[in-house]
């Protein structure tokens, strides 16, 4: 009996904070769009603490690598666009399988909100100045690069001291790289070594040959015509990632990892410090 009423008085609790700060603080959030996360903070235990993490991003500024993503979003897991001040983006081409994009300020991620959309490799971000945001988001973008750490570390560099990243990748349990093998870290470091570019076909073979069709939703010839030009099309599960890879490799950039999480349906979700 004492416990489920600590349990209830402690969401009471922090949801009491939650409200005041939403109601006391300037923001672009609706009124529906409110309660529809107050609701979600309610109703659904294990996006407490997620909601709370995407809060305290409230008035900062960020960059995405590879959105609009919707776990982002209003009713995602980790709904940062309606807290934080401004996010800017990264995709790697204007015209893509997954959308059309077009530089400048045109990054239209919530409602009014608009961020700057850069045309750039997540591997080289040379036209962002070091330490220029509080944050950095990637959702499901890090397994379709050809070399992570080379990635993570010019990341790590566009974010300021103590900044934050919201680093999410596939959990392969439940997604078509269901039979193939972890990447080791060492693997990743010989990538980085040699310097691997986006145009690799190291793993091609490999992933069609374990692709689940089924957990893929995508016919095999189909995926083999995507990943025959991956360049430009850019559907490869480069490498694949659990909670110890992810971890590895963010800490020997120079990451500090704060947490990690497994998320339904198939989210593994780290938030680290630089």
């Amino acid at each position: 009996m004492y416990v489920p009423l600590i349990k209830l008085l402690s969401v009471m609790q922090s949801l009491g904070y939650f409200l005041r700060v939403i109601f006391a603080e300037k923001n672009d959030m609706s009124i529906l769009d409110t309660i529809i996360t107050i609701m979600s903070y309610v109703k659904q235990p294990k996006k407490r603490r997620l909601i709370k993490e995407a809060f305290k991003l409230r008035h900062k500024k960020g960059i995405e690598i590879g959105g609009p993503s919707g776990f982002f979003s209003l009713r995602g897991g980790f709904p940062v666009y309606l807290f934080a001040e401004k996010i800017d983006n990264v995709n790697y081409g204007s015209t893509t399988v997954f959308g059309n994009y077009e530089q400048g300020e045109t990054f239209n991620y919530y409602k009014n909100k608009i961020g700057n959309q850069f045309i750039a490799e997540a591997i080289d971000l040379r036209s962002i100045k070091n330490n220029s945001y509080d944050f950095l988001l990637s959702s499901h973008s890090l397994e379709h690069t050809a070399n992570p750490i080379k990635a993570l570390k010019e990341w790590r560099r566009v974010i300021k001291s103590n900044g934050k990243l919201v680093l999410i990748l596939p959990d392969k349990r439940y997604t078509f790289d269901l039979e193939r093998e972890y990447t080791s870290f060492s693997h990743l470091l010989d990538d980085y070594n040699e310097d691997t570019s986006e145009n690799d076909i190291t793993h091609i073979e490999e992933i069609l040959s374990k692709y689940d069709e089924i957990k893929g939703k995508v016919p095999i010839e189909e995926y083999k015509k995507l990943l025959s030009n991956n360049y430009i099309n850019r559907c490869a599960h480069h490498h694949v990632f659990n909670q110890e890879l992810i971890r590895n490799s963010l800490e020997f950039v120079g990451f500090n990892v704060e947490s990690q999480y497994e998320v339904d349906p198939f989210h593994l979700i780290t938030i680290a410090t630089k």
